[in-house]
């Protein structure tokens, strides 16, 4: 039997792409792994410490739970909340109507501006004085007005309404694109069977959407756990630590405080926390029925 012949030319060509690889992503995540077990402020000398900083930060440091407990809560207010949102908008958009192109892009339209702008923005709408919400609620006649960005109980919902209102329109470009490859004939054989709206829409026009679905809620998934610009740009993790996100404290204990090694060790838990969610959830649901 004549051995297959291995091509190493073909091999030669992926070399370029593989250095680059492990320089640029494979090297350094093992490198913050290392700098995670120790204590280290960036200058000095490490000094190997093991699982030392992970367990300061289960244990000894409350405003890491705090801000662990509000990535989990933003976690499940875009899973729920943007998701459900998108998915309105884009059912709404795929019909025939006079000028739904225009809403499309004017939903999609906050996806393209900066965080930053968008924290400014959403800064003067919740300003206490001249600020939208406060203005409007005296204009009708409600004699109601809240600090919306400097009290514990409203500021990390204050922030969400803000990003939902920047990354809702990518999820339903996502959603339109899905439901755009829905066969007509099946809705139609749906629709001559009896078949309710709202039963062909959750039993048939959701589950051939499967890959859609998987798509929007992985990316929403990273999304909440790495948001950052907005958070900085509206409260900075305050007040009092109540918008306090795990990328936040990672950048605060990074730069501010100079505790490099439990900075990267906060990185390495949210890279820990996505694998966990989002590689059961993408083999749960991609996989073959």
């Amino acid at each position: 039997m004549k051995a297959k012949r291995i091509d190493w030319a073909a091999y030669s060509f992926m070399l370029p792409a593989f250095v680059i690889y492990i320089s640029v992503i494979v090297a350094p995540i093992f490198y913050s792994l290392f700098i995670s077990l120790n204590r280290w402020n960036g200058i000095a000398e490490m000094e190997f410490i093991g699982l030392q900083n992970y367990i300061n930060l289960f244990t000894n440091d409350p405003v890491f739970i705090r801000a662990l407990t509000n990535n989990l809560k933003w976690l499940a207010l875009t899973i729920v909340i943007t998701t459900s949102v998108a998915l309105t908008f884009a059912v709404i958009l795929n019909k025939q109507f006079h000028g739904r192109t225009f809403f499309r892009g004017f939903f999609y339209f906050p996806c393209v501006i900066a965080s930053i702008a968008v924290a400014i923005i959403w800064r003067w709408v919740y300003n206490p004085q001249i600020g939208f919400i406060n203005q409007f609620f005296r204009a009708i006649g409600i004699n109601y007005s809240q600090a919306w960005l400097s009290h514990p109980s409203t500021s990390l919902y204050a922030i969400f309404v803000a990003a939902l209102w920047q990354t809702v329109g990518l999820s339903m470009i996502l959603f339109l694109a899905g439901l755009q490859t829905v066969p007509v004939e099946v809705l139609e054989a749906a629709k001559i069977d009896g078949a309710s709206a709202p039963r062909t829409f959750f039993t048939i026009t959701c589950v051939l959407m499967k890959e859609t679905f998987v798509i929007v809620i992985a990316n929403l998934i990273v999304a909440a756990m790495r948001v950052y610009d907005i958070v900085q740009g509206l409260t900075a993790g305050g007040p009092n630590n109540a918008t306090q996100m795990l990328s936040t404290y990672m950048y605060f204990q990074t730069f501010q405080y100079s505790n490099v090694g439990i900075g990267t060790a906060i990185a390495v838990l949210m890279v820990l926390m996505m694998l966990i969610v989002i590689v059961p959830y993408v083999l749960f649901t991609a996989r073959e029925s």
